[in-house]
């Protein structure tokens, strides 16, 4: 996803949050989802910040089949994510990024 479609997503998608991650997500109307992932300069250095977004990417990796298709979604890990054991940080996102799913379904 390019900067434009990250700024679409933050101001028409749905805002969820929990501990570890804050989920942006906005129906694009494809076939398949897109994922985009932004982490803060204050999170640490580069390697850190690599880091971070290298366990998402396996995150998204590992479930690909268990995520909704048809969405654009922009993660943003926090701080905890440095800290928080790769089992519970993939159960985390993929909770905030159903509950994305089913409240625009309803919406």
């Amino acid at each position: 996803m390019r900067r434009g479609e990250f700024e679409v997503v933050y101001r028409g998608g749905k805002r969820l949050s929990a501990a570890s991650f804050v989920v942006f997500a906005r129906a694009n109307g494809l076939g398949h989802s897109r994922f985009g992932i932004s982490v803060k300069k204050a999170l640490g250095g580069a390697v850190v910040r690599n880091r971070v977004k290298r366990r998402v990417r396996e995150i998204l990796r590992l479930n690909f089949s268990e995520i909704p298709s048809g969405w654009d979604i922009v993660v943003h890990p926090r701080q905890l994510a440095l800290r928080e054991p790769f089992a519970n940080l993939a159960a985390e996102l993929l909770r905030l990024i159903a509950a994305a799913a089913k409240a625009k379904e309803r919406a």
